[in-house]
């Protein structure tokens, strides 16, 4: 039995390390993984947190979503109602006493890598202010605030990353899974900024120059108080407390301090507290007189939702309340900005594309294998050069996976170039090998692998501008042909050009 050369050593243990890292076995464990809890919410203060394992609810076994929607949909008839949930995850348990479990979970998954929207759905947004260009540490600022934003809302699997174009302007890159473009307009599309006027004077503003505390998850002052049947269906009414700075609570005390009671409304003031969101009405709300000239830190918000059925104001009437709460809390964005391009996928077409790529993938190797086969007529040679290129793209993976890369569908088909460039290698090595005999082995291996390593550098020269062409949206395939060439270069190359070596011995 020939005996294996260090660098063939190398491969090997690299091999497991990248099968190790990747860990296919996580598919073999059982329940729903928690992949956002919303702030401040009941399960959060009670230590819920992102990436823990739900094993059980109230002793029912939950093993993958659909047991989890079992489980949770006879909880909350009603949002006035506390109940006792029990919530066992893989490490501990949580008795939880809440009227809303307000967590996004999802199946386990079966590899730690991780995918992009291209693969698991969701929805992508290339933004700017308008009409202004930020600089890169403007761009960061932006990002710090809007990322505050949507971890407020409670969206999971955010991405937020500045990308530049080849004209160098910023932008701002957001990909949110299991997101609809909806959700992106309304979050984003729009500054968001929150005004509560009297007349033509503010009285305060979103943000925690004049807000301390929002209530959120707390049916004694976050509540849906009616819900009224209308022409077009059904209408709810949300309200909730906010809790104003003192200086916002003398600004109050100073404007009302001129008003007089209405003569259309007896015990309240003759002007309404008006509030603007992004310089639309949205609603008007009666003053009592009690609080005229009274600096009072507490004040009550409240809003609608409309729906066809009840069912549906009711949903629309909580989404209202939780943009205008998040709102509140996080200010206004401090750019009114501009998408540029809005992407969205499916995760249905995620999953097709992922078993198209799987099914292509099949067919080249059939492909190269039998080109290889009639070429060189030598089985050894063609597993060789299959075998190579399985653990070029599996050392590959792990990279991804222990850096914790988003593959993306540009990703992928870096992947595919950095291995079809690896079978073009291996075929110069084996070219170069049975030529020139005059000369040894080990000279014909070198010269090889010497015009390999000049392609090397040509193809990562070519590679680096496309980390910044159409605004970063490249960067993945970019990368991920770097990477699965390098890994060529300083593994699996010189590991093929000893087992060439072996075959020939």
């Amino acid at each position: 039995m020939a005996k294996l050369t260090l660098r063939i050593w190398i491969l090997i243990i690299v091999l497991f390390l990248a099968f190790l890292t990747i860990s296919p076995w996580k598919s073999l464990e059982s329940g729903v993984l928690i992949k956002s809890v919303e702030k401040n919410s009941t399960a959060f203060n009670e230590g819920l947190q992102q990436g823990m394992t739900i094993k059980k609810i109230n002793n029912q076994e939950i093993k993958n979503t659909q047991d989890y929607t079992n489980a949770v949909s006879n909880l909350f008839l009603t949002q006035e109602n506390y109940t006792k949930v029990i919530i066992q995850t893989s490490k501990q348990e949580f008795i939880l006493f809440t009227n809303s479990l307000d967590l996004t979970v999802s199946e386990i998954p079966k590899t730690k890598i991780k995918t992009g929207l291209d693969l698991s759905g969701g929805s992508r947004a290339l933004i700017k202010p308008e009409n202004i260009s930020l600089s890169s540490s403007e761009i960061s600022d932006l990002i710090s605030v809007t990322s505050e934003r949507l971890n407020v809302y409670g969206l999971s699997d955010i991405t937020l990353r500045p990308v530049k174009d080849l004209e160098g302007n910023n932008y701002m890159l957001i990909e949110i899974a299991q997101a609809s473009p909806a959700d992106l307009k309304e979050l984003v599309g729009k500054q968001g900024k929150f005004e509560a006027k009297i007349g033509n004077e503010t009285v305060f503003i979103g943000g925690k120059k004049d807000i301390t505390s929002v209530c959120r998850n707390d049916a004694t002052c976050a509540r849906i108080e009616t819900c009224s049947q209308i022409p077009e269906g059904y209408a709810c009414r949300f309200s909730f407390v906010v809790y104003l700075s003192g200086e916002a609570a003398e600004r109050h005390a100073s404007i009302t301090s001129s008003l007089n009671e209405s003569t259309e409304n007896p015990g309240y003031l003759n002007k309404k507290l008006d509030l603007y969101l992004d310089d639309n009405l949205v609603d008007s709300l009666l003053i009592s007189e009690e609080l005229k000239a009274r600096a009072t830190t507490q004040v009550a918000v409240s809003g609608s939702g409309v729906g066809a059925t009840k069912e549906e104001a009711l949903e629309s009437t909580k989404q209202s309340m939780k943009k205008l709460q998040t709102i509140l809390i996080t200010g206004s964005l401090p750019y009114k900005l501009e998408i540029v391009k809005l992407d969205t996928i499916s995760p249905f077409l995620g999953k097709e594309f992922t078993k198209n790529i799987i099914y292509l993938a099949l067919v080249v190797f059939i492909i190269i294998s039998v080109i290889l086969f009639i070429k060189y007529r030598k089985i050894k040679i063609t597993l060789s050069v299959i075998l190579t290129m399985f653990s070029e793209a599996l050392i590959t993976l792990g990279i991804a996976a222990l850096i914790r890369w988003n593959l993306d569908a540009p990703s992928i088909a870096g992947i595919i170039a950095g291995m079809g460039t690896g079978v073009n290698d291996q075929i110069v090595i084996i070219d170069e090998s049975i030529s020139n005999l005059q000369i040894s082995i080990n000279e014909r291996i070198k010269r090889a692998l010497f015009i390999i390593l000049g392609a090397f550098f040509t193809i990562i020269a070519a590679m680096l501008p496309l980390f910044w062409a159409g605004a970063g949206m490249l960067r993945g395939f970019a990368l991920t042909t770097i990477l699965t060439i390098t890994v060529g270069i300083l593994i699996t190359r010189p590991a093929f050009a000893d087992i060439l070596k072996k075959l020939q011995e």
